[in-house]
């Protein structure tokens, strides 16, 4: 393939070159698709060192498993941004369960008073956070994760997830709910539970 036809070629033939290990191929789908995975990525993330990893971490998996990509479910940008937005909401996960532990080791070297009992609670709670994140819908958690992990506004969340704004508030709120809920359920929050200060 020459790099005349690489400019002119289809996004299904570039992708069955790429499935054949042709460098200029994925060269292209670079070029045309980085941007604005890179801005997806950086808007999310907002640190530009990470969002560049992510970029290279998505289109190295693309190269390394090309059959990943089905054309029937949409196109390659949408894919790419898909596989963008998951690997950076991931790692704004993995920053955020970082922070929350680095947080909570350094409370309990400077209390003297914070217990085993209470460092336990704390695992529990997380833990519960986590499953009760996992049960909401796709829509919800994406939204509540660009909301509350990210720090983005409503308004930049709608943007990210091509969503108009009031839907996007609206998941949020319906998600928050939900979130209350499946934790009032497990015996956290509400009235009397372990969330009031001992």
């Amino acid at each position: 393939m020459q790099t005349d036809d690489v400019r002119e070629a289809s996004e299904a033939m570039l992708m069955v070159a790429v499935g054949r290990f042709r460098e200029e191929a994925l060269a292209e789908v670079y070029r045309r698709h980085a941007g604005a995975s890179f801005a997806l990525a950086h808007r999310i993330l907002t640190q530009r060192n990470l969002a560049e990893d992510v970029v290279q971490e998505v289109f190295l998996r693309l190269w390394n498993q090309p059959d990943k990509f089905d054309a029937g479910r949409g196109s390659l940008r949408s894919y790419l941004l898909a596989q963008t937005h998951g690997r950076s909401v991931d790692l704004v996960r993995s920053e955020s369960s970082r922070r929350v532990r680095e947080e909570r080791e350094a409370r309990s070297t400077a209390a003297a008073g914070y217990d085993l009992e209470r460092e336990v609670w704390d695992l529990a709670l997380e833990e519960h956070v986590r499953e009760a994140l996992a049960a909401l819908s796709d829509g919800e958690r994406a939204a509540i994760e660009l909301a509350y992990f990210g720090g983005n506004t409503y308004r930049e969340v709608a943007e990210l997830l091509d969503e108009p704004e009031g839907t996007v508030k609206s998941r949020i709120r319906s998600g928050l709910l939900r979130l209350r809920g499946a934790l009032v359920e497990n015996g956290i929050g509400g009235e009397g539970g372990p969330w009031r200060e001992t």
